[in-house]
Parts: C-alpha cells; sequence; structure tokens
C-alpha cells in the first residue's frame, strides 16, 4: 500500500516498449480485435472499384457543372441583350422619340407582343450562344 516510485522510474516506466498490467506483460500496438486476414487479390479488387465507382461520379459532376455553366453564360447573354434593346429605348426617348413597343405597352396593347419579344430575345441567345460567334460581353460606350 506504501509502494511509491521515484520520477525517473515513473519516466523509465512509461518509456520501455512493454507495460506490466496485472502481472501480464502488454505490448504496445493497436486496441482491440486484429480483422481476420483478407484476400489480397479481393482488396486490391473491391479497391479498383471503388476507384472506377469515384471517377464515375466526379464524370457525372463535372458534366453536371459545365452544363450549369453553359445555361448560366446563355441566360446572361440574353440579359445582356435584354438591357441594351431597353438602353435603345431610353436613348430614344432622349432624342423625343418614343419607341412602338413601349407605345404598345402604354396603350395596353400587344401586351403579349412585348413578352414574345423578350421571348424572341431569350431564344436568341440561345441560339447565338451554340454558333460559332457566342455572345461575348463587351463594355457600351455611353
Amino acid at each position: 500500500h506504501g509502494y511509491s516510485i521515484t520520477f525517473a522510474e515513473h519516466n523509465l516506466y512509461c518509456t520501455l516498449p512493454f507495460q506490466v498490467v496485472g502481472g501480464k506483460v502488454k505490448k504496445p500496438g493497436k486496441r482491440g480485435r486484429k480483422p481476420a486476414k483478407i484476400d489480397l487479390k479481393a482488396k486490391l479488387e473491391r479497391s479498383r472499384q471503388s476507384a472506377r465507382e469515384c471517377r464515375a461520379r466526379k464524370k457525372l459532376r463535372y458534366q453536371y457543372l459545365e452544363e450549369l455553366v453553359s445555361s448560366r453564360e446563355r441566360a446572361i447573354c440574353a440579359l445582356r441583350e435584354e438591357l441594351e434593346m431597353y438602353k435603345q429605348w431610353c436613348m430614344a426617348m432622349d432624342q423625343g422619340k418614343i419607341p412602338s413597343e413601349i407605345k404598345a405597352l402604354l396603350t395596353g396593347e400587344e401586351q403579349g407582343k412585348a413578352q414574345q419579344n423578350s421571348t424572341k430575345l431569350a431564344k436568341a441567345g440561345k441560339t447565338e450562344a451554340n454558333s460559332s460567334n457566342p455572345c461575348l460581353w463587351r463594355p457600351v460606350k455611353t
């Protein structure tokens, strides 16, 4: 009960490659059950299959992201064209001219036609984005 060890003995005890616990020698290492020996070929095949699946998931993810970027670019192009149309309308109104589209909107006539024009612009942006001359953003001189 009155057994004690010195600090030096404690350090020596802690640095030994094994410990004596309850009269049994315990070597350091992983705790718990050791896994059963796994067939190396089966392990390699599982690893290869996992790698194939990972590559397939990565390919699908990149395809999805590329399609997403492409659709966003088309939308941006269509919006830029629509913005340019609105700028043209504003410049015409600054010169005292009222564009026919705005007259139609003001009179309430052909409201559907203005929506069709913006839809046509969006479709034109899609087809232009797919052509050899994609819609690229260019700063407009004001």
